[in-house]
């Protein structure tokens, strides 16, 4: 936090205290994220901020609905008496700005208290009486310093003693700490022949920084253009990073292009290529700012967490795999995140396959579990089925977590776990630690609002998934959190408003019958019986022998709210043709 105080409109934020105050000086209670808000305001120099820079800037890593941002926002109106909304005035796009002039005053610097120097009894001449009265004599000092020496080495010795019969004991990580590895993201270059290709790779690398600053376990160091430029001339970097994000922004008549790559510093050695595009024609620049960011940004940070979890000593210890398992593992994937049945039992087979040719892989089956546990959530095992394969998955990710504890991979599959067997506080929480280190992470954000929608936080759940359709990432994911926010509106009551996001989500992957079961729900609500009854045929052509009795999920640790909710779109189901039993 800076230590400016800003003066505007009569009040003045201290920034050192964190402290709001009045034109009489005194101070105005605000809660710790209400007066950030306020110092975000204060200074942005008038510009306006979006409701998503906001939620990003004062709740990081938290995934809020836009009920948490009003509210701080009535706050500040409250405390600053702007009933009118005239100091901080909604703009036309959604977003919000503080008007009024902001004045920025350095604060002076605590006094720094010394001890008095020592008078030369030259100079000084006869001290006084009051003061030679609290003069210890010399034989006491020279005394108390030999005993405070014995007193010191003794300790010494004692703590040198205590470590050296610890070191036996203690892991060697332990005494020795690494630092993080610094990963140093360099300026984006402006390759795109555009007259905004400027504005564009400016937001785009500060964006780019944003996001790698909220990785966990990494340190992060943004340069300056004139620096890079100063160490280019120099030969050698100024902040000596371990890794360099670099980049170059395109532009063609169809798309915008970001193109990154990971560089190991030391070496010069590629870690990983990647590359988004986005619809020129788009016309929210933010948008595709956020998607070109995402998609090279998630790609990077998974390839840096292989990179340093490959690094670790348990991985060390583990030894590396005997090569034949990335084919199988990226089946896999491609079949969580886009799937059919078919598909998900030929990617089965093939990991299946894949252990039984390295039975000691954890990574194959890690993405076995995953795959197993996207099966269950799909309903594609029988009830016995089901039972064995929690059981068996759970097994493989505890042993997984206690070898690579921040691998995303296994974090994603335990969240996915938590949430298949309706443990859904916990899967919040671990699935917020796969977001630490991937903060792009679109199926992490998919399940965080899989949570919330269970949990009843349905405008939460809703943010959540508005949030990951902003990223895409991975587009073949995208069908989830499409379905995943039509089924918070439709539980919201909005069976209109439902209807584009489960249109979206079944165009893209229409061989969930839930997706069409929930179609009819949105359609009878909206009026349109006729395409309500043939959703719910084509639903039952997906998933036979689905009536009222077993086409809602699972109820454990669920809320009161969504089964009062679940209640009225099941019936909605009913009326558009689902049977009864």
């Amino acid at each position: 936090m800076g230590d400016k105080l800003l003066r505007f409109a009569g009040f003045e934020l201290d920034q050192q205290r964190g402290e709001l105050r009045g034109a009489d000086g005194v101070a105005i209670r605000l809660r710790p994220k209400t007066f950030e808000m306020l110092r975000l305001f204060a200074t942005s120099g008038g510009q306006v901020l979006t409701k998503q820079e906001l939620m990003e800037a004062v709740w990081p890593n938290v995934h809020v609905g836009e009920d948490s941002l009003f509210q701080c926002i009535r706050e500040l109106r409250t405390a600053l008496g702007d009933e009118r909304r005239q100091l901080i005035k909604l703009a036309s796009g959604g977003g919000y700005s503080l008007m009024a002039e902001v004045l920025a005053e350095r604060v002076a610097a605590a006094a720094v208290v010394t001890e008095r120097p020592v008078a030369d009894p030259v100079q000084a001449g006869p001290a006084a009486p009051t003061e030679a009265a609290s003069v210890t004599p010399p034989h006491i000092v020279i005394g108390s310093r030999k005993r405070a020496l014995v007193a010191a080495a003794t300790g010494l010795c004692a703590i040198i003693l205590a470590v050296a019969a610890a070191v036996p004991v203690w892991k060697p990580e332990l005494l020795f700490r690494r630092a993080p590895p610094r990963v140093a993201v360099m300026p984006i270059v402006d390759a795109s022949n555009d007259p905004r290709g400027a504005m564009m790779v400016a937001e785009v690398t500060d964006r780019l920084t944003d996001g790698f600053a909220k990785i966990q376990n990494i340190s992060v160091v943004a340069l300056r253009p004139s620096a890079v430029a100063g160490a280019d001339k120099a030969g050698a970097s100024v902040t000596s990073p371990d890794y360099e994000v670099r980049g170059e922004l395109q532009r063609n008549d169809q798309s915008w292009t970001l193109r990154a790559r990971i560089i190991k510093a030391g070496t010069g050695e590629v870690q990983s290529v990647v590359a988004a595009s986005v619809n020129a024609d788009e016309a929210d620049a933010q948008l595709q700012q956020s998607r070109l960011v995402a998609g090279v940004g998630h790609a990077l940070a998974r390839r840096l967490n292989d990179v340093l979890e490959s690094n670790a000593p348990s991985a060390r210890a583990r030894g590396a795999s005997a090569g034949g398992d990335k084919v199988a593992i990226e089946q896999a994937i491609a079949s969580i995140n886009q799937t059919t049945r078919e598909r998900f039992g030929m990617a089965q087979s093939m990991l299946q396959k894949a252990l039984a040719d390295e039975p000691d892989n954890l990574d194959i089956a890690v993405a076995l579990s995953s795959l197993q546990l996207r099966g269950i959530q799909m309903a594609w095992f029988s009830a016995d089925e089901a039972v064995a394969v929690e059981a068996k998955a759970n097994a493989t990710l505890q042993q997984a977590l206690r070898s690579k504890p921040n691998s995303i991979p296994v974090l994603e599959a335990y969240c996915r776990f938590l949430s298949a067997t309706n443990h859904f506080v916990e899967s919040l929480v671990t699935c917020a630690k796969a977001l630490s280190f991937d903060p792009w992470n679109g199926p992490a954000l998919y399940l965080i609002g899989l949570g919330q929608i269970h949990l009843g936080r349905f405008d939460d759940a809703l943010a959540t998934f508005r949030q990951a359709d902003r990223y895409d990432t991975p587009p073949s994911s995208r069908w989830t959190w499409l379905l995943g926010a039509g089924w918070a509106t439709l539980l919201k009551g909005q069976g209109e408003e439902a209807l584009p996001w489960l249109q979206r989500s079944i165009a893209i992957t229409s061989a969930s019958g839930r997706s069409h079961m929930l179609l009819a729900a949105a359609l009878y609500r909206a009026g349109r019986k006729e395409e309500a009854k043939a959703a719910i045929e084509e639903g039952l052509r997906l998933r036979p022998g689905t009536t009222r009795l077993n086409v809602s999920p699972p109820k454990g640790n669920t809320s009161p709210v969504f089964l009062e909710a679940s209640v009225r779109v099941v019936q909605s189901m009913v009326d558009a043709g689902l049977p009864e039993q």
